[in-house]
């Protein structure tokens, strides 16, 4: 197995090492700057380790377990460091320190709504979800449910919310590319679709741990000294900072006030419903929790997790900020017109997405601007192989070996259609990717954690906490939260009209989650209450065993009770 594991490998390097002469020839005329050769030098050494990690894993990867779970043996502070580098993706890196860049203190709504959702997860879920189950959270949902629809609906949910979470990722990565190598677009989300296949396919749980894991202690690092050195040129006063902050931006004093993002309550309120109760929703974040050896673990993973997330979101306010007082009076980092004037916001090289990267050059110049962007194609990389093993593992695990096979499919077997799904989930990345080019990757993040809100978090704290719960109502009203989720974000002005150009939007607002998961909540509470059936009883009557086991672990797989 370990020598059929390195041609793929091999290939795949080729893909990104061959063509790199031809797209020095157009770098600087595309990207409007000198191409990067401390970027380059530095991403390329990122690429060739995370494939060496991945080859050692993929040697490593004998089952079911190691493929989804690593085999359950990574330790709480481990998995606290993979959780936080699987959730500082390219929405939290580029897109937060862009929103701030462009629209100031809105840009906050995102660094405190991704963090406020950790507590719940502490609080409710995580030690629950390891104790209810193996290796996708549909385990615990099904846990006392019927397998076959529960296991149907939870991939369903899944598979939309990675398709939404991959799009900013793969974003996020194109731009980087383009402006890294002066490549256009498609070449460079194509890149990034094939290394995210590989490492997902060969690797495994093991290797995207591993790869989560380097990259969040590479990005923890670069984007400390990003924050110190802008904070140095203020003698550490944010205050001075903020005042110039408000002297450069076109919007001057409107930046330190609320509305020029989120621009009324309602938006206000459904965005923040999203960003907090989203996070409990994700596949990809739950996942993590059934790497670690008890429930005692995932605990502490979330602990450490909850720390480095905090201190990191913090990181991105200050780096947001100094974008605007380090690039916004410097032409050299915004397209010019032929009388060299520019819109400081619209005209930045690569669009404000890169605002950040633009900044790394700013303070330590190319050298450190090759760091941060391979750190932030680490980000990347590491995010959208989480999330692609997530809806792999739902179509294997889920919906294959579950529901298709009825439990009687084979490891191997099962393994192999996940990686076959990984494939196609890449592909299919790179498709949507290209579409919604132009969107900022944190609002797109935040119509995943829409959709995570709307169907994945009802129907997992329903069957947790309600004993009234049963297979009709999370049925039912899981569906009815996930559909009117992803009708609603289609028909919203960022997709209907700014991705599909129509006139007028036929949804007033862009995150629907105020309005999804309350119809969610009351489809399952109502259509559970319905439910009066011989099968419905028996599920709730199913509840105090799942109850004793969700608090003590006993019968869960490696559990200690303490």
């Amino acid at each position: 197995m370990p020598r059929r594991m390195l041609p793929p490998l091999l290939a795949a390097l080729l893909l990104c090492a061959a063509p790199a002469a031809a797209w020095a020839q157009g770098a600087a005329a595309a990207a409007g700057r000198g191409l990067n050769w401390p970027a380059i030098v530095m991403f390329f050494i990122f690429v060739l380790s995370t494939l060496g990690i991945t080859y050692r894993a993929a040697r490593q990867t004998r089952s079911a377990a190691d493929f989804y779970a690593a085999g359950g043996g990574i330790t709480g502070f481990q998995n606290g460091l993979a959780i936080a580098g699987d959730y500082m993706s390219a929405a939290s890196f580029l897109g937060i320190s862009g929103l701030v860049f462009a629209s100031g203190f809105d840009g906050l709504i995102y660094s405190i709504g991704f963090l406020a959702g950790w507590p719940i997860i502490m609080f409710l879920i995580a030690e629950r979800l390891r104790n209810l189950g193996s290796f996708t959270f549909s385990d615990v949902a099904s846990f006392r449910l019927e397998q076959t629809p529960i296991r149907i609906l939870s991939a369903t949910g899944t598979i939309v919310v990675v398709a939404f979470y991959l799009i900013a990722q793969m974003v996020g990565a194109g731009k980087l590319i383009e402006l890294l190598f002066g490549m256009k677009y498609l070449y460079a989300v194509f890149i990034v679709g094939i290394l995210m296949i590989v490492y997902v396919a060969f690797g495994g749980m093991k290797a995207t741990t591993w790869v989560q894991i380097i990259k969040a202690c590479l990005l923890l690092g670069g984007a400390t000294f990003m924050a110190l050195a802008v904070l140095w040129r203020y003698g550490f006063s944010p205050a001075a900072m903020f005042a110039d902050a408000v002297a450069m931006h076109p919007r001057q004093q409107s930046i330190m006030a609320p509305g020029n993002f989120v621009a009324d309550p309602v938006s206000t309120l459904s965005l923040g419903l999203a960003l907090m109760f989203g996070t409990a929703g994700l596949p990809h974040i739950l996942m993590r929790f059934f790497t670690v050896s008890d429930a005692q673990a995932a605990r502490k993973s979330v602990f450490y997790a909850t720390g480095l997330i905090g201190y990191f979101y913090i990181l991105t306010f200050i780096i947001g900020f100094g974008a605007i007082t380090f690039l916004m009076d410097d032409a050299a980092y915004f397209r010019t017109g032929p009388g060299g004037g520019y819109n400081r916001i619209t005209d930045l090289i690569g669009g404000t997405n890169m605002a950040a990267i633009h900044l790394a050059d700013a303070v330590g110049g190319s050298l450190f601007m090759g760091f941060i962007s391979a750190v932030a194609f680490a980000t990347i990389l590491a995010v959208v192989a989480g999330l692609t093993l997530a809806g792999a593992s739902a179509v294997s695990h889920d919906l294959y070996a579950s529901v298709i096979a009825r439990g009687r499919a084979n490891e191997q077997r099962e393994v192999r259609i996940s990686k076959g799904t990984a494939i196609v989930i890449g592909l299919v990345a790179i498709f949507l990717g290209y579409v919604f080019e132009n969107q900022n990757v944190a609002f797109m993040v935040g119509l995943a954690f829409s959709v995570a809100t709307s169907c994945n978090f009802p129907v997992l704290l329903m069957s947790i906490f309600w004993r009234g719960t049963t297979t009709q109502g999370a049925f039912i009203g899981g569906f009815l939260g996930l559909i009117s989720a992803v009708l609603m974000v289609v028909f919203s002005r960022a997709v209907w009209v700014n991705t599909f150009g129509y006139a007028a939007p036929l949804f007033p607002y862009d995150n629907p989650a105020l309005f999804s998961m309350t119809i969610a909540f009351a489809g399952i509470w109502l259509f559970s209450k319905m439910d009066s059936g011989e099968r419905a009883r028996r599920e709730q009557a199913a509840f105090n065993m799942q109850y004793v086991r969700s608090e003590t672990g006993l019968g869960a797989a490696g559990a200690s009770v303490h």
